[in-house]
């Protein structure tokens, strides 16, 4: 039976009391705090994220297609979902799709994914999720939105958790909008949106899912459903007639509204916790509704050494700054930098090295097996043989998923960029290989030789409406 072989999830390491901002705007500060993602993550760095944390283990090189769903995306014109699979190494070959425009669109490309393992026409696909909506100030959305990620790994063997079935219901039922041109979530009056869609339609498609699947309520372990807010989304699992201890930690008190991402979160938070043999029950809400019947299987006991939702909410740091937030989301006109801006991406030379920059490939000498990175403004292919002086007689050798050591650091405030300072490090890989790297989600006065670092696909710079990304280092938290 096709369903999921693995999970992951990424949240943010910057997490913004709600309270600072109720504060700034001298309003109540509501509960809790959202996951804020820096100032160089977007939806494409963070599905990259999920997709490293759920393919540990795993041969990229199986994977057959990516689908990725935002609807947040970077680009009007351009598939992101390309990105995501030529970061994470994924065949050229594959099918990839992006699912965009709508909060159910996680839930969408899970329903896809699952429908072309079955059929086999694909034998596994990647689906990631992943959303950074944002609201505008001193309004109820900047409170309730946070940012974060997940990815599910869809095959026919190895099945961690079996679809026992699903149903949908697709209405055009406009309670949040976005046009071409907006910055901020739009949406009508909320007592409509909450009446007539959130508290009626994903119950009409429990309803109708629980009767084809002839199952009752009371044999479902956990419930994951989507909720804009906490004491609403208690509301919905009332009606449905389900337990309070039933439905699963919605994570907005801890994480925030994390749009089309947040029902794939809660169920990795679900499986993260579930036996063999609980059912799961899965539910989105947007435009419609999409009920999932998952049935988790012996194979469950083999995902244990993801991050997903558990550790990464542990590994986090406290953002006390009103204004850099501010400042990460070009809410604010800045001073002009003290240096010219970088020159404009070349697609060019996207194109040259996509094979190698970015995955991040280095090569390996045949002849002694010395690993060696090598970087430079117009290439990212090695000739020579730093150990041996061999010549072109490599074969290729990844880094990304190599973690390191720090050999050496320099701070540059004067050229730090949107969040001062930039932080430069030499790495030295485990195994072999250099690479000098921007550091991130870094406090400057932590910074040390020796310290551990891994490897995070961030964006570089965006120029002339085109986004650069490439690898850096953070540290390692775990």
């Amino acid at each position: 039976m096709a369903g999921i072989v693995s999970f992951g999830a990424y949240i943010p390491y910057y997490r913004l009391p709600r309270g600072v901002i109720g504060q700034m705007w001298g309003q109540p500060g509501g509960r809790g705090e959202k996951a804020v993602a820096g100032s160089d993550e977007d939806p494409v760095t963070m599905s990259v994220a999920a997709g490293l944390d759920c393919l540990k283990g795993i041969q990229t090189k199986t994977i057959n297609a990516l689908f990725m769903a935002t609807t947040c995306s970077p680009y009007r014109e351009r598939q992101c979902a390309n990105i995501v699979a030529n970061a994470l190494d994924i065949p050229r070959a594959s099918r990839n799709a992006d699912f965009t425009n709508c909060l159910r669109a996680g839930t969408s490309a899970m329903l896809c994914a699952l429908d072309a393992v079955k059929a086999g026409s694909l034998n596994k696909v990647l689906v990631t999720a992943a959303d950074m909506r944002l609201g505008g100030a001193a309004g109820g959305d900047e409170q309730a939105f946070g940012d974060g990620s997940a990815a599910l790994l869809f095959g026919n063997e190895k099945v961690a958790v079996e679809v026992e079935g699903s149903h949908t219901f697709s209405d055009d039922l406009c309670d949040f909008w976005r046009d071409g041109d907006d910055k901020f979530i739009r949406h009508w009056e909320d007592r409509f949106g909450r009446e007539e869609g959130y508290l009626k339609i994903p119950a009409e498609a429990v309803e109708a899912l629980l009767k084809k699947c002839n199952t009752a309520k009371g044999d479902i372990a956990k419930v994951c459903l989507y909720g804009a807010n906490a004491r609403v989304q208690a509301t919905l699992g009332k009606k449905m007639g389900f337990k309070p201890e039933q439905l699963q930690n919605p994570l907005l008190d801890t994480v925030g509204d994390t749009g089309a991402a947040l029902p794939l979160m809660i169920l990795v938070a679900a499986l993260e916790e579930a036996k063999p043999g609980d059912r799961i029950l899965l539910v989105s809400y947007g435009n419609g509704s999409d009920a999932i019947m998952l049935r988790v299987t012996e194979e469950i006991k083999n995902l244990e050494n993801r991050r997903g939702i558990k550790q990464h909410l542990n590994i986090k740091k406290t953002l006390n700054s009103y204004g850099r937030y501010l400042r990460w989301r070009d809410m604010i006109s800045l001073a002009p930098a003290a240096r010219p801006p970088a020159g404009a991406a070349s697609m060019s030379a996207q194109w040259r090295e996509h094979e190698t920059a970015i995955p991040l490939y280095g090569v390996k000498c045949k002849q002694c097996g010395t690993p060696q990175l090598y970087l430079s403004q117009s290439s990212t292919r090695a000739h020579i043989c730093l150990q041996c002086q061999a010549r072109d007689d490599f074969e290729p050798y990844r880094f990304a998923d190599k973690p390191g050591t720090v050999r050496s650091f320099s701070h540059d405030f004067l050229a730090g960029g949107i969040d001062p300072p930039a932080t430069a490090a030499v790495v030295d890989f485990d195994g072999g290989g250099r690479g000098q790297f921007l550091m991130v989600d870094r406090e400057p006065d932590e910074c040390q030789v020796g310290m551990r670092v891994e490897m995070t696909f961030r964006q570089l710079r965006h120029t002339m409406g085109a986004h650069t990304y490439f690898w850096k280092c953070k540290p390692v938290r775990d």
